[in-house]
């Protein structure tokens, strides 16, 4: 049977079991699903399961109604799908796929992993030259001691598995450059810098379809993340969100 667990900056508030055709979701007291938030709307979305499909109608909220960080008015909801209303999220969790824990249990962090080395020294390439400093010759001007950065710090961002048995599951983003994927397979590489967070390919085997950002793929170009962006690796999707 399929489920929603019902969130609130990642602290699970309730979860239901989705054993009824319909369920509406707002902030009246007649819905099924009530979320008592100004930034819902009285009938804020619509769920709607036939046999063993369930799909999502956005009501015509005021604020929209995402699901993996894409605003939608309908959509087919699969395993791992996370539902924002306002500020809460709604997980579907319909049923565990053994090759997704399989697929995940052999894609981490790479960092934390011996037979990265080289996937890791790529990636430390990549981020030496993203975050290279101009030097004066080139017509940087040089920041006085004791003045004031320009920008303020960046907040820190995280990225949190979307589908698969592991969805829910967050990796912080507190480093100044971290891996993801599979050493061999399919490696990316998030740097952190002055002006935020940006992802860039470091490899990728000839006969996989490359790591993408928001379903476009992502290449040797660095591209800054913005939040509720959804960057898939090795099929397993993942959203990045600040703060």
């Amino acid at each position: 049977m399929a489920r929603l667990i019902l969130s609130l900056d990642s602290q699970v508030l309730a979860e239901y079991n989705m054993s009824k055709e319909r369920y509406t979701v707002g902030r009246l007291q007649d819905n099924d699903i009530r979320i008592d938030n100004p930034t819902v709307s009285g009938h804020h979305s619509l769920i709607i399961n036939i046999l063993n499909d369930s799909f999502l109608e956005d009501l015509n909220s005021t604020n929209g109604t995402y699901v993996n960080g894409r605003l939608i008015k309908k959509h087919a909801l699969q395993n791992g799908d996370v539902i924002t209303v306002g500020r809460h999220q709604l997980r579907f969790v319909d049923g565990v796929s053994d090759d997704d824990a399989d697929e995940f249990s052999r894609t981490m962090v790479i960092e934390r992993q011996i037979g990265g080395a080289e996937s890791l020294a790529k990636a430390a390439a990549v981020s030496a030259r993203a975050n290279a400093t101009p030097s004066a010759s080139n017509g940087a001007a040089a920041r006085p001691a004791g003045a004031e950065p320009a920008s303020k710090p960046v907040s820190i961002g995280k990225v949190q598995v979307l589908n698969g048995s592991f969805a829910g599951r967050e990796i912080p983003l507190n480093k100044a450059l971290t891996t993801l994927g599979r050493a061999g397979v399919q490696v990316v590489a998030i740097t952190r810098r002055a002006d935020g967070y940006h992802i860039v390919q470091v490899e990728n085997t000839a006969d996989r379809e490359p790591p993408k950002l928001n379903g476009q793929p992502l290449g040797a170009q660095a591209c800054k993340l913005a939040d509720n962006d959804v960057v898939e690796i090795i099929g397993i999707k993942m959203g990045f969100f600040l703060g």
